[in-house]
Protein backbone atom coordinates (compact mmCIF):
# COMPACT_ATOMS: atom_id res chain seq x y z
CA UNK A 1 0.00 0.00 0.00
CA UNK A 2 2.39 2.60 1.04
CA UNK A 3 5.09 1.37 -1.88
CA UNK A 4 2.10 2.02 -4.61
CA UNK A 5 1.35 6.31 -2.76
CA UNK A 6 5.19 6.37 -2.80
CA UNK A 7 5.11 5.65 -6.74
CA UNK A 8 1.83 8.29 -7.10
CA UNK A 9 3.58 10.64 -5.41
CA UNK A 10 7.02 10.30 -7.57
CA UNK A 11 4.74 10.17 -10.33
CA UNK A 12 2.89 13.53 -9.90
CA UNK A 13 6.07 15.20 -8.77
CA UNK A 14 5.09 16.30 -5.35
CA UNK A 15 7.64 18.77 -3.77
CA UNK A 16 9.39 17.86 -0.71
CA UNK A 17 7.45 20.14 1.67
CA UNK A 18 3.98 18.46 0.23
CA UNK A 19 5.00 15.22 1.14
CA UNK A 20 6.31 16.36 4.85
CA UNK A 21 2.54 17.81 5.21
CA UNK A 22 1.23 14.44 4.17
CA UNK A 23 3.23 11.92 5.95
CA UNK A 24 1.36 13.10 9.41
CA UNK A 25 -1.77 12.20 8.08
CA UNK A 26 -1.27 8.48 7.29
CA UNK A 27 -2.76 6.70 10.35
CA UNK A 28 -1.82 3.09 10.87
CA UNK A 29 -4.53 0.64 12.26
CA UNK A 30 -3.95 -1.88 14.73
CA UNK A 31 -5.92 -4.69 16.34
CA UNK A 32 -9.33 -2.63 16.78
CA UNK A 33 -10.97 0.12 15.27
CA UNK A 34 -9.37 2.51 18.34
CA UNK A 35 -5.78 1.27 18.15
CA UNK A 36 -3.29 3.37 16.08
CA UNK A 37 0.35 4.50 15.66
CA UNK A 38 0.62 7.71 14.61
CA UNK A 39 3.45 8.19 12.00
CA UNK A 40 5.39 12.07 10.93
CA UNK A 41 8.39 13.33 9.44
CA UNK A 42 10.17 15.74 11.67
CA UNK A 43 9.51 17.70 15.06
CA UNK A 44 8.96 20.66 16.87
CA UNK A 45 11.54 22.97 18.46
CA UNK A 46 10.53 22.90 22.33
CA UNK A 47 8.75 26.80 21.43
CA UNK A 48 6.92 25.38 18.53
CA UNK A 49 5.65 22.68 20.57
CA UNK A 50 4.92 25.03 24.00
CA UNK A 51 2.80 27.32 21.58
CA UNK A 52 1.04 24.11 19.77
CA UNK A 53 0.55 22.98 23.28
CA UNK A 54 -1.18 26.14 24.00
CA UNK A 55 -3.42 26.23 20.95
CA UNK A 56 -4.65 22.79 21.46
CA UNK A 57 -5.51 23.86 24.92
CA UNK A 58 -7.34 27.15 23.59
CA UNK A 59 -9.65 24.78 20.88
CA UNK A 60 -10.04 22.18 23.64
CA UNK A 61 -11.32 24.92 26.20
CA UNK A 62 -14.11 25.29 22.72
CA UNK A 63 -14.58 22.63 21.58
CA UNK A 64 -14.94 20.51 25.00
CA UNK A 65 -16.36 22.76 27.02
CA UNK A 66 -17.14 20.33 29.91
CA UNK A 67 -14.42 18.43 29.81
CA UNK A 68 -11.90 19.72 32.66
CA UNK A 69 -8.72 19.66 30.92
CA UNK A 70 -5.64 19.39 33.37
CA UNK A 71 -2.78 18.74 31.05
CA UNK A 72 -1.54 18.25 26.85
CA UNK A 73 1.36 17.21 26.07
CA UNK A 74 2.70 17.36 22.16
CA UNK A 75 5.80 15.42 22.68
CA UNK A 76 5.33 11.82 23.28
CA UNK A 77 3.65 11.01 20.33
CA UNK A 78 4.45 12.53 17.28
CA UNK A 79 1.90 14.23 15.14
CA UNK A 80 -0.24 14.13 18.22
CA UNK A 81 -1.08 15.16 21.26
CA UNK A 82 -1.70 12.76 24.35
CA UNK A 83 -4.99 15.38 26.66
CA UNK A 84 -5.12 14.31 30.00
CA UNK A 85 -8.28 15.17 31.59
CA UNK A 86 -8.88 13.92 35.16
CA UNK A 87 -7.82 10.36 34.87
CA UNK A 88 -9.09 9.86 31.09
CA UNK A 89 -6.47 9.84 28.37
CA UNK A 90 -7.61 10.60 24.87
CA UNK A 91 -5.83 12.39 21.34
CA UNK A 92 -6.44 15.25 19.10
CA UNK A 93 -4.41 16.14 16.40
CA UNK A 94 -2.22 18.97 16.61
CA UNK A 95 -4.87 21.59 15.31
CA UNK A 96 -7.25 20.13 18.28
CA UNK A 97 -9.64 19.66 15.30
CA UNK A 98 -9.71 15.85 15.47
CA UNK A 99 -10.17 14.00 19.07
CA UNK A 100 -9.33 10.25 19.05
CA UNK A 101 -10.23 7.82 21.55
CA UNK A 102 -8.17 4.64 21.92
CA UNK A 103 -4.98 2.79 22.76
CA UNK A 104 -1.35 3.96 21.31
CA UNK A 105 0.99 1.32 20.41
CA UNK A 106 4.90 1.50 20.01
CA UNK A 107 4.93 -1.20 17.03
CA UNK A 108 8.55 -1.56 17.59
CA UNK A 109 8.95 -2.01 21.83
CA UNK A 110 5.21 -3.84 21.65
CA UNK A 111 4.37 -1.22 24.09
CA UNK A 112 0.94 0.00 24.74
CA UNK A 113 1.77 3.48 25.67
CA UNK A 114 -1.83 4.72 26.49
CA UNK A 115 -1.59 1.40 29.66
CA UNK A 116 1.62 3.30 30.73
CA UNK A 117 0.56 6.65 30.81
CA UNK A 118 -2.54 5.68 32.34
CA UNK A 119 -1.05 3.95 35.02
CA UNK A 120 1.45 6.94 35.68
CA UNK A 121 -2.04 8.95 35.45
CA UNK A 122 -3.14 6.67 38.41
CA UNK A 123 -1.22 4.21 40.28
CA UNK A 124 -4.25 2.27 41.56
CA UNK A 125 -4.49 0.71 37.84
CA UNK A 126 -2.00 -1.74 39.13
CA UNK A 127 -4.44 -2.79 41.56
CA UNK A 128 -6.78 -3.89 38.82
CA UNK A 129 -4.27 -5.20 36.44
CA UNK A 130 -2.98 -7.42 39.20
CA UNK A 131 -6.95 -8.74 39.57
CA UNK A 132 -7.06 -9.25 36.29
CA UNK A 133 -3.81 -11.22 35.76
CA UNK A 134 -4.34 -13.91 33.58
CA UNK A 135 -7.23 -13.15 32.25
CA UNK A 136 -6.43 -13.17 28.57
CA UNK A 137 -6.29 -8.82 28.62
CA UNK A 138 -3.00 -7.86 27.79
CA UNK A 139 -1.29 -5.78 26.06
CA UNK A 140 0.60 -8.10 23.54
CA UNK A 141 0.04 -6.79 20.11
CA UNK A 142 -0.94 -10.68 18.82
CA UNK A 143 -3.68 -10.94 20.39
CA UNK A 144 -7.12 -11.51 19.44
CA UNK A 145 -8.85 -9.24 22.19
CA UNK A 146 -9.77 -5.78 20.51
CA UNK A 147 -9.95 -4.40 24.16
CA UNK A 148 -6.69 -4.85 25.50
CA UNK A 149 -6.67 -4.07 29.28
CA UNK A 150 -10.11 -3.38 29.41
CA UNK A 151 -10.18 -5.36 32.69
CA UNK A 152 -8.11 -2.40 34.51
CA UNK A 153 -10.51 -0.12 36.55
CA UNK A 154 -9.93 3.58 35.29
CA UNK A 155 -10.37 5.79 38.56
CA UNK A 156 -12.45 8.97 38.70
CA UNK A 157 -11.08 12.41 39.68
CA UNK A 158 -9.42 12.33 43.08
CA UNK A 159 -11.21 13.35 46.06
CA UNK A 160 -14.40 11.69 44.12
CA UNK A 161 -17.19 11.01 46.75
CA UNK A 162 -17.43 6.91 47.51
CA UNK A 163 -21.05 7.27 48.60
CA UNK A 164 -23.49 9.71 46.30
CA UNK A 165 -27.32 10.94 47.34
CA UNK A 166 -28.64 11.01 43.60
CA UNK A 167 -32.00 12.23 45.20
CA UNK A 168 -31.68 15.30 43.47
CA UNK A 169 -31.61 13.80 40.19
CA UNK A 170 -34.59 14.35 38.28
CA UNK A 171 -35.87 10.29 37.63
CA UNK A 172 -36.36 11.58 33.50
CA UNK A 173 -32.63 12.01 32.89
CA UNK A 174 -32.10 8.24 33.42
CA UNK A 175 -31.89 5.58 30.84
CA UNK A 176 -33.17 2.66 32.27
CA UNK A 177 -32.60 -1.24 30.94
CA UNK A 178 -31.66 -4.79 31.69
CA UNK A 179 -34.11 -6.89 34.38
CA UNK A 180 -37.02 -4.43 35.70
CA UNK A 181 -36.77 -7.08 38.74
CA UNK A 182 -33.19 -6.87 39.81
CA UNK A 183 -31.56 -5.06 41.68
CA UNK A 184 -30.30 -1.33 40.42
CA UNK A 185 -27.23 0.35 39.88
CA UNK A 186 -26.91 3.96 38.09
CA UNK A 187 -24.36 4.47 35.81
CA UNK A 188 -22.85 7.68 34.83
CA UNK A 189 -21.36 7.27 31.98
CA UNK A 190 -19.79 8.37 28.52
CA UNK A 191 -20.73 7.23 25.38
CA UNK A 192 -16.94 7.52 23.71
CA UNK A 193 -15.82 5.65 26.64
CA UNK A 194 -14.18 2.26 26.13
CA UNK A 195 -14.56 1.21 29.78
CA UNK A 196 -17.83 2.32 29.34
CA UNK A 197 -18.54 0.23 26.83
CA UNK A 198 -16.87 -2.84 28.44
CA UNK A 199 -19.16 -2.38 31.77
CA UNK A 200 -22.15 -2.28 29.73
CA UNK A 201 -21.66 -5.44 28.14
CA UNK A 202 -20.33 -7.01 31.58
CA UNK A 203 -23.98 -5.50 33.06
CA UNK A 204 -26.02 -7.38 29.91
CA UNK A 205 -25.07 -10.55 30.77
CA UNK A 206 -25.95 -9.52 34.65
CA UNK A 207 -29.40 -9.76 36.40
CA UNK A 208 -29.49 -5.84 37.02
CA UNK A 209 -31.64 -2.97 36.44
CA UNK A 210 -29.34 -0.27 35.28
CA UNK A 211 -30.11 3.32 35.14
CA UNK A 212 -27.54 4.83 32.29
CA UNK A 213 -27.18 8.39 33.02
CA UNK A 214 -25.13 10.03 30.07
CA UNK A 215 -22.26 12.56 30.60
CA UNK A 216 -20.28 14.18 28.52
CA UNK A 217 -16.38 13.59 29.48
CA UNK A 218 -14.78 13.12 25.98
CA UNK A 219 -17.54 15.67 23.56
CA UNK A 220 -20.38 12.96 23.34
CA UNK A 221 -23.44 15.24 24.09
CA UNK A 222 -24.88 15.09 20.93
CA UNK A 223 -24.49 11.54 20.81
CA UNK A 224 -26.31 11.18 24.36
CA UNK A 225 -29.16 13.39 22.79
CA UNK A 226 -29.86 10.77 20.20
CA UNK A 227 -29.98 8.03 22.17
CA UNK A 228 -32.13 9.78 24.96
CA UNK A 229 -34.34 10.44 22.14
CA UNK A 230 -34.07 7.65 20.07
CA UNK A 231 -38.00 5.09 20.20
CA UNK A 232 -35.67 2.15 21.88
CA UNK A 233 -33.19 3.52 23.90
CA UNK A 234 -31.46 0.37 24.96
CA UNK A 235 -30.95 -0.80 21.36
CA UNK A 236 -29.67 3.10 21.13
CA UNK A 237 -27.55 2.49 23.93
CA UNK A 238 -25.65 -0.68 22.28
CA UNK A 239 -25.82 1.23 19.03
CA UNK A 240 -23.82 4.22 20.38
CA UNK A 241 -20.96 1.96 22.11
CA UNK A 242 -20.63 -0.09 18.87
CA UNK A 243 -20.07 3.12 17.16
CA UNK A 244 -23.28 2.68 14.88
CA UNK A 245 -26.24 4.97 13.24
CA UNK A 246 -28.85 5.81 16.13
CA UNK A 247 -32.22 4.49 14.75
CA UNK A 248 -35.66 6.62 15.35
CA UNK A 249 -33.79 9.29 17.13
CA UNK A 250 -35.92 12.61 16.49
CA UNK A 251 -34.95 15.89 18.27
CA UNK A 252 -36.87 16.25 21.92
CA UNK A 253 -36.75 17.72 25.13
CA UNK A 254 -33.09 16.94 26.42
CA UNK A 255 -32.87 19.14 29.29
CA UNK A 256 -33.37 16.20 32.17
CA UNK A 257 -29.31 15.22 30.66
CA UNK A 258 -28.18 19.18 31.36
CA UNK A 259 -29.17 17.49 35.27
CA UNK A 260 -26.89 14.95 34.38
CA UNK A 261 -24.26 17.21 33.62
CA UNK A 262 -24.71 19.25 36.55
CA UNK A 263 -24.65 16.82 39.00
CA UNK A 264 -21.43 15.25 37.52
CA UNK A 265 -19.69 18.70 37.73
CA UNK A 266 -21.15 19.24 41.64
CA UNK A 267 -19.72 15.63 43.02
CA UNK A 268 -16.21 16.16 40.75
CA UNK A 269 -16.86 13.46 38.28
CA UNK A 270 -14.65 13.63 35.82
CA UNK A 271 -14.08 10.71 34.71
CA UNK A 272 -16.20 7.70 33.79
CA UNK A 273 -17.91 5.37 34.19
CA UNK A 274 -19.00 5.79 38.02
CA UNK A 275 -21.54 3.13 39.54
CA UNK A 276 -23.59 4.29 42.43
CA UNK A 277 -25.37 1.45 44.29
CA UNK A 278 -29.22 1.85 45.53
CA UNK A 279 -27.57 2.86 49.49
CA UNK A 280 -25.48 5.35 47.67
CA UNK A 281 -22.07 3.63 47.66
CA UNK A 282 -19.96 4.02 44.81
CA UNK A 283 -17.18 2.77 43.15
CA UNK A 284 -14.93 4.49 39.84
CA UNK A 285 -14.27 2.64 36.74
CA UNK A 286 -14.66 -0.50 35.39
CA UNK A 287 -15.06 -3.87 37.25
CA UNK A 288 -14.72 -7.83 36.40
CA UNK A 289 -18.28 -9.42 36.62
CA UNK A 290 -17.25 -11.31 39.70
CA UNK A 291 -16.66 -8.41 41.52
CA UNK A 292 -19.66 -6.19 40.21
CA UNK A 293 -22.19 -9.45 41.41
CA UNK A 294 -20.43 -9.20 45.16
CA UNK A 295 -20.27 -5.39 45.14
CA UNK A 296 -23.79 -5.17 44.09
CA UNK A 297 -25.44 -7.14 46.33
CA UNK A 298 -23.66 -5.25 49.33
CA UNK A 299 -19.99 -6.40 49.25
CA UNK A 300 -17.59 -3.04 49.70
CA UNK A 301 -15.93 -1.58 47.07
Amino acid sequence: MFADATTRIARTRIAAPAVRILLPLTAILVGSGTSLVWAEAGSPSADQTADIEMRVRHALGQRLPRTPVTKVNCTLVDGLCEVTAGSQLFYVDRSGQYLLVGRVYDMETHRDLTAARLLEVNPDLLLGAAATKGSGHGTDLASDDPNPERGAPTQAASGAPRTMSLAGLPAAGGIVWGNPAGPTVTVFSDFRCGYCRSLSQTLETMNVRVIERPISILGSRALANQVFCARDRARAIKAAYAGMAIEQAKPCNTSALDANERFAREQGIAGTPVLVRSDGAVIEGFRPRAFLENWIKGGRS
